[in-house]
């Protein structure tokens, strides 16, 4: 439409009348997105004007491209001002009337007749320009394209129209937009208000933000500058800033950029310590997404998953709307694309730090492997690289030396052995001192000690890695890799076990009187092919949970009943063949049967499970007076 000398009248587009309505009469909390909006135009702007300049020497000039606010409490008024590329009348009446590139036609498609779940889209969703309605019941735009001479006063109500006319006063290039705030809405001149919406969305706008003569986004956008020409200060003092930690630095940095599959730049920082450990509840994710450098999310969710959300950071991409919602990112597959490139980059990272950088790894992981190793559990796609990371205490690790990974296990495992052995409890020393680990010692086989429970269920969820099963070594289908003395005829644990089972007298009739003893407290009572010195160790039955995993569902999990076990018998065993010969009269299976439960319970107690107190002393009383009267006091 060509010049004219009138006040001009505009119907506003059908879908721009729906969106005021909602905006005009919204009572949404999250009203302070009208700023970040209106900036993030005007930074827009100053940049279309840098570009402009770069290419065409005639509209160069000195001044400094920036944003002004200009708040008039007096008044109610907030003014938004830049010295960008400015509008022309018919820019004017395309851009702020009709469906444009605002967002605001597929916000309205989003609409669900659900008031409060529309207004709760406002903050997330974003609007554009239009939200200045949410604060202001009247918005004029005065403005002047770097092509005209001539500037013009866009004017509008929010009720369905606006008008737009010849500037009366002459008006730099540029763009200012008067908000005249509802009533009730002064905050929004107020200057601390408004401090604190630029810092909080606003601060790495590339142009000066200022107020009066402060400048309030002084923060760089380090994760956009070259690594090159940044150094440790400059990411110290930019991670203090974003974790609002004075003086702590990060445990490390990741700084990175990506082009394909979709174009981002991100900076990535591990703290200290874990705040989880120290009781201070499920930290919060850190990282924050911003769109050519506007704030969209902080604390974003859906940037990193669960297992990694300990980290710090920003990622920013010109690629993603800076309307994006929150919905959008669950469902968009650009944004999906950056995830999976953060995950891989970090895990990357972390795996390269494991083998380069040992110790400063285990100080990561000593603070985050247990947050870390919950991804084993719910990234299926990563698991094995997760796995990788995961750190043990073993058999083969002596106290003070470092943890041992699966990695290094399998290094030291033969060829033939088919699975990864783990044993479960309550601490290092009670795990030690398990009965299951003899015929491992024998044979020298590595086993991994889990004292967390938590790395039982990591290693069950995980269940294979690089083809080798993982079995907890109280299982009744563990497998014995073939030695190079079992071919050779020589006679190890396991078969002096079975034959000890053949020869042992009165052994056959010691496990009938320990099936009596124990009846339904247990599954079966049997001959053991894993024992070498302890007379007795329990098993668990072939397919069921191992003992630390019951146990902790026990503790968690209302009437979970723990499954029964098996009891094995070693023959070898100097107790068990005393108690052999002993069955050879009658009149000792009461005694034998005594045995049965007071070893059954000893085997409980090693493994941190309670047996029946009161039963147990009592029969201890009894085994001692019964010792005490074959003792004389005759001194000889």
């Amino acid at each position: 439409m060509s010049q004219a000398a009138d006040k001009e009248q505009f119907t506003f587009q059908t879908e721009i009348k729906q969106l005021l309505h909602l905006l005009s009469h919204s009572l949404y909390q999250n009203r302070e997105i009208t700023i970040r909006e209106l900036v993030s135009n005007a930074s827009d702007a100053l940049d279309k004007m840098r570009f402009i300049q770069l290419n065409e020497e005639e509209y160069r000039d000195e001044a400094a491209l920036e944003i002004v606010l200009k708040p008039d409490e007096e008044e109610r008024v907030l003014s938004i001002v830049d010295n960008g590329n400015g509008l022309t009348h018919d820019e004017l009446v395309e851009n702020l009337g009709t469906i444009a590139h605002s967002g605001s036609l597929e916000f309205l498609n989003k609409l669900s007749g659900d008031a409060q779940a529309d207004l709760s889209l406002i903050g997330q969703f974003g609007v554009g320009f239009y939200s200045a309605f949410m604060l202001a019941d009247r918005v004029e735009v005065l403005t002047r394209s770097y092509r005209d001479e001539t500037g013009w006063r866009w004017e509008s109500d929010g009720t369905g129209s606006f008008s737009i006319e010849p500037a009366e006063e002459s008006l730099p290039r540029g763009t200012c937009v008067r908000l005249h705030l509802k009533e009730g809405h002064e905050e929004f001149t107020r200057e601390e208000r408004l401090k604190y919406i630029i810092r909080k969305h606003s601060s790495f706008v590339p142009h000066p933000i200022k107020l009066g003569d402060e400048q309030l986004n002084e923060q760089r956008a380090i994760w956009s500058e070259p690594k090159s020409q940044l150094n440790d200060e400059d990411y110290d003092s930019f991670y203090q800033y974003l974790t609002h930690r004075a003086d702590e630095k990060p445990l490390w940095r990741l700084h990175l950029s990506a082009d394909s599959p979709i174009q981002f730049h991100a900076l990535i920082y591990c703290p200290e310590t874990n705040l989880e450990s120290m009781g201070f509840g499920r930290v919060e994710h850190g990282m924050h997404l911003c769109a050519k450098r506007i704030l969209v999310q902080d604390d974003c969710r859906e940037l990193v998953p669960e297992y990694l959300r300990f980290l710090y950071g920003i990622v920013d991409s010109a690629d993603l709307p800076l309307n994006v919602s929150r919905q959008a990112l669950q469902d968009d597959t650009v944004f999906r694309k950056i995830r999976k490139v953060l995950i891989k980059r970090v895990l990357d990272h972390l795996a390269k730090m494991a083998a380069d950088q040992t110790d400063e790894y285990l100080r990561f992981y000593e603070q985050f492997g247990t947050i870390l190793r919950e991804g084993v559990s719910t990234d299926f796609e990563n698991r094995e690289k997760i796995a990788k990371l995961m750190r043990f205490q073993s058999s083969e690790v002596n106290e003070g030396e470092n943890p041992t990974s699966l990695d290094e296990y399998l290094e030291r495992a033969g060829d033939d052995q088919k699975q990864i052995y783990y044993l479960g409890g309550a601490d290092l020393a009670a795990i030690r001192k398990n009965p299951n680990l003899e015929i491992f010692r024998k044979k020298n086989l590595e086993v991994l000690y889990l004292a967390d429970p938590i790395d039982e269920i990591m290693l069950s969820n995980l269940h294979t890695y690089r083809e080798k099963q993982l079995t907890s070594i109280d299982a009744a289908d563990v497998e014995f890799p073939q030695t190079e003395d079992s071919d050779s005829g020589e006679t190890d644990a396991t078969d002096q076990s079975e034959s000890a089972d053949a020869t042992t007298p009165g052994f056959e009739k010691v496990v009938n009187l320990f099936k009596q003893a124990l009846g339904e407290d247990v599954e079966d009572v049997r001959a053991s092919k894993r024992l070498t010195d302890s007379p007795v160790c329990l098993v668990n039955p072939e397919g069921s949970m191992s003992t630390q995993m019951q146990k902790m569902l026990q503790m968690t999990t209302k009437d979970f009943q723990m499954s029964k076990r098996i009891l094995e018998i070693n023959p070898s065993a100097p107790l068990i063949k005393r108690l052999g010969d002993l069955s050879g009269n009658a009149d000792h299976d009461d005694f034998i049967r005594q045995c049965a439960r007071q070893l059954f319970a000893n085997a409980m107690l090693l493994e941190g499970l309670p047996p029946n107190v009161e039963e147990v002393v009592n029969r201890t009383q009894s085994f001692m007076s019964e010792l005490a009267e074959k003792r004389s006091p005759i001194i000889t």
